[in-house]
């Protein structure tokens, strides 16, 4: 029998549980009115959205596959590894979440500092206590208070021309844990838009060769080759380089509700008829097993 694939698939969203505007509960219910079929949630170093809705999920709703979004860098780059199909329960997907979650809110008391002492930012105590109250703040939300009371002109000015000017050394989750991780807890990782480095930088040609290639020698599975932001000739470029490496090949929009402009499915995924075969395989071996 000829195997049916879903004909909308989004395996990159974000929530309010990391930088996102929907609540976990508003990522299902608006996945269901874009009619689409397979999606995944990927907040950034946190699994609780996840869990939230495998509990809401009722028969005849979309097919859900659990996800996660990891910021990692290396002496050699920066990276975001998405993790798909893993055990939330298992203690190894659990320990790269803590790590994250704890980087990151060592970084949202570092940025804050730092913008106090160089711009003179300062935000009202209620304010602070609603940022700490989140469940995983970050740069969106710190660009956000800055537009709001005149520091900047919008989110996109603040984290530009402020908030990144803080630099970090050795306080990331390098991308060997978080794909061992996601490995050793029965997930497959997925390298999330590979042709993007650090902020604008764009990695092309040799480069992107080089890092993908880098990174399956740590057991990476995937590329998201279909992706809001891509051209085609940089979705052909990471298509080439799944079939080069024998990778998974996923789809994505990188949702984050009002925080970008990007809808849910945005990816420029052709019919389910025209899926290239990396695809069609982490739909039967991932999200079908």
């Amino acid at each position: 029998m000829e195997t049916v694939y879903p004909s909308k698939i989004d395996l990159h969203m974000h929530s309010t549980v990391s930088d996102g505007t929907d609540t976990p509960e508003e990522i299902l219910q608006n996945v269901k009115k874009a009619d689409i079929k397979l999606f995944s949630l990927t907040d950034h170093d946190a699994i609780k959205g996840c869990i939230i809705i495998r509990g809401l999920l009722k028969e005849g709703d979309p097919c859900f596959i659990p996800g996660v979004e990891f910021s990692c860098s290396d002496d050699k780059g920066k990276y975001h590894i998405l993790g798909y199909g893993y055990d939330p329960e298992d203690g190894a997907i659990r320990g790269v979440v803590e790590k994250g979650h704890s980087l990151r809110m060592m970084k949202v008391n570092a940025r804050l500092e730092f913008l106090k002492d160089a711009f003179g930012v300062v935000f009202p105590q209620e304010e602070l206590d609603r940022l700490f109250a989140m469940e995983n703040p970050g740069k969106p939300h710190i660009g956000n208070l800055m537009a709001k009371y005149g520091y900047a002109k919008d989110k996109n000015d603040a984290i530009k021309n402020y908030i990144n000017k803080k630099k970090f050394k050795n306080v990331h989750v390098r991308p060997d844990e978080a794909i061992e991780g996601i490995l050793k807890s029965g997930g497959t990782p997925v390298l999330a838009h590979p042709a993007y480095g650090d902020g604008d930088q764009l990695i092309l040609g040799e480069e992107l060769d080089e890092r993908v290639g880098y990174l399956k020698g740590f057991g990476l599975k995937g590329v998201e080759a279909f992706y809001s932001g891509f051209t085609a000739k940089i979705r052909e470029q990471v298509l080439t380089l799944a079939s080069k490496y024998d990778l998974y090949v996923t789809a994505g929009s990188d949702y984050h509700g009002t925080n970008k402009m990007i809808k849910l499915a945005e990816n420029d995924l052709p019919d389910s008829a025209d899926y290239p075969e990396g695809l069609k395989r982490f739909l039967r071996e991932v999200v079908m097993r």
